[in-house]
């Protein structure tokens, strides 16, 4: 069995991965609370949380671009050891939309640019899906509460790891959506579940 070595930088280790094992990383992109979940291809959940990041441009006293670019690097550092700890061969991920202000758009463009950009530097593919397409999924309404996405994806994911942190279940909720739309359409998700 071939043996796989992954560097994440400032990380020491020498992690060896089993390439038999393949699992899929899905997303809620946001630099807030990035919410995200590991499931193997046959649909368990092997870990989840939210990454959250808090402005502090003015409690650092940096101007505010430096500032996006620290939480930028948080989210990645976490992003880059989820992958590596857990041996990903696939992402999903939601894609961001509709921005009603200019820093909205800015936070749509720098959440897509991270997600592309770490699949693209490991060569892992990334594959795009719609919040409103999740929900008309799973509800069957392509608007619904958050509240209500928490409990459905409850049912639909009994192993879901939520903490009774609203933010952080959300987060979760959301990613786990994703998910659930890709396993109906995605054909590389096909792909991987053949394999094993």
């Amino acid at each position: 069995m071939q043996r796989l070595k992954f560097h994440i930088a400032g990380d020491s280790s020498n992690r060896v991965l089993n390439p038999r094992r393949q699992n899929i990383l899905t997303n809620d992109p946001s630099l807030t609370a990035w919410g995200w979940a590991v499931l193997t291809p046959s649909g368990k959940i092997l870990n989840a949380g939210a990454i959250k990041t808090q402005p502090m441009d003015k409690k650092l006293r940096i101007r505010k671009g430096d500032d996006r670019v620290r939480r930028v690097n948080e989210i990645n550092n976490q992003l880059l050891r989820i992958i590596a700890d857990n041996n990903v061969k696939l992402i999903l991920s939601e894609l961001p939309h509709g921005s009603q202000s200019a820093t909205a758009a800015l936070m749509i463009g720098i959440t897509t640019g991270i997600m592309q950009t770490i699949g693209d530097c490991i060569g892992v593919a990334v594959e795009w899906y719609s919040e409103a397409d999740a929900k008309q999924a799973i509800t069957g309404k392509r608007s619904v509460s958050k509240e209500e996405m928490i409990k459905t994806i409850g049912g639909l994911y009994a192993d879901a790891p939520f903490t009774g942190t609203k933010w952080k279940d959300e987060a979760i909720a959301d990613a786990l959506a994703i998910h659930h739309l890709a396993v109906q359409v995605s054909p590389a998700l096909k792909i991987i579940q053949s394999i094993l």
